[in-house]
């Protein structure tokens, strides 16, 4: 027969046991491993020890792979992941038809845009390109292409006494054949090049990928992720990229965080026309459909996008955001456009490499035959 104080030490060992299994078990039975693909601009958020803790408090270990989102729509094996969650609607549309999804989640998006310094925009208004809307440009694409088209220098923008470099006015950009925000900004001259309408078609693809195609293969070697220009523009500053192709995600998260990157004097153009980049999440499995729906209702997590600069459902809580960080971004949009379907805009970069490699061809033989015959000339 037991004594009391063993049997009261036994109920004490017993209970201790029940405790500690049961927040055991409840530790590894809430928590869900979920996996995703996502374009590399969405990195930062996911990385967030606060985007983090929200998921977990939902019940989920979320953990990320990054890819550029047309590789993500085309290359990359997705059989391994619960979502897919590239930049833009086009490559979600095709993971989506693919993949035999039922849905697309768009929890925040953000316009394209053109960062900058006042002296530039300013230099760029005198040519007519620019516009000034109280601290936010304007920034005409129609004027831009055909500045291009001209072969403009910066120097010979009449009165431009601040940046007269000998280089072309060109847009800084990403590689078009593998970076969703370089792929916008041919879909926008794509559009303005077919009688401002979008590319419908191969041949329409095709027909104006030699004017398109300048805007990419004159830059020279372009980054495949959209944070190596932009990185380049802060650090660097207009020596290098007077003028780059952004989302205005990065510059307003930059400017939230208040790490001193955006300095006085950085500016932020929006294209006219633009468009606007969707962040569309594609679930694959029921754990990647929760993640879509948490993305899309959590206030933590709706919350914390905007303080990484997008754009939400509710556009008081990104306007209230930039407003109390002193951040100038255009309130609205009217013109707005769509960018190709997934399979025209393929073929509009396809289109566009093609030029690129066959100038590329040219000027090499070009450079080789102007060598021979200097050659030629010099021998005695």
């Amino acid at each position: 027969m037991l004594t009391l104080g063993l049997a009261a030490f036994l109920l004490l060992a017993v209970i201790v046991v029940v405790v500690v299994s049961n927040r055991g078990g409840e530790s590894n039975a809430a928590v869900v491993v979920v996996r995703g693909v996502i374009g590399s601009e969405k990195k930062p958020f996911f990385d967030d020890q606060r985007v983090k803790d929200a998921f977990r408090k939902a019940g989920f270990d979320v953990k990320v792979d990054t890819a550029g989102s047309r590789q993500i729509a085309t290359t990359v094996d997705l059989s391994k992941y619960d979502f897919a969650f590239p930049a833009g609607t086009p490559q979600a549309q095709k993971i989506k038809t693919d993949r035999k999804a039922k849905t697309v989640y768009v929890p925040f998006s953000t316009p394209m845009a053109i960062a900058s310094f006042e002296p530039i925009a300013k230099i760029l208004q005198s040519a007519g390109v620019a516009q000034d809307n109280g601290g936010w440009w304007s920034f005409d694409m129609a004027k831009f292409i055909d500045l291009v088209g001209k072969d403009t220098r910066w120097k010979d923008i009449v009165g431009n006494t601040d940046y007269p470099a000998n280089k072309q006015v060109l847009i800084t950009s990403t590689d078009v054949t593998t970076s969703n925000s370089a792929a916008m900004y041919a879909s926008i001259a794509s559009y303005l090049l077919n009688g401002s309408n979008v590319v419908a078609s191969v041949a329409q693809a095709q027909a104006v990928a030699p004017a398109v195609a300048p805007l990419f293969g004159r830059q020279g070697y372009t980054e495949q992720s959209s944070e190596a220009p932009f990185d380049d523009y802060l650090s660097i500053g207009a020596g290098k990229t007077p003028i780059v192709m952004i989302y205005e995600s990065q510059f307003v998260a930059r400017a939230l965080a208040k790490d001193g990157s955006i300095k006085p004097g950085m500016v932020l153009m929006y294209p006219t026309p633009t468009i606007i980049s969707k962040h569309s999440l594609v679930p694959l499995t029921p754990n990647g459909d929760a993640i879509g729906q948490l993305l899309s209702t959590d206030p933590t997590l709706q919350g914390l996008a905007v303080q990484f600069g997008f754009r939400t459902a509710d556009p008081d809580a990104f306007a209230k955001v930039v407003k109390a960080a002193g951040v100038s971004t255009a309130p609205s949009f009217v013109d707005v456009v769509e960018p190709p379907t997934m399979d025209n805009l393929d073929a509009l970069i396809d289109a566009i490499a093609n030029e690129m490699k066959s100038a590329s061809v040219t000027t090499a033989a070009s450079t080789s035959t102007s060598n021979a015959t200097t050659n030629a000339t010099t021998q005695p």
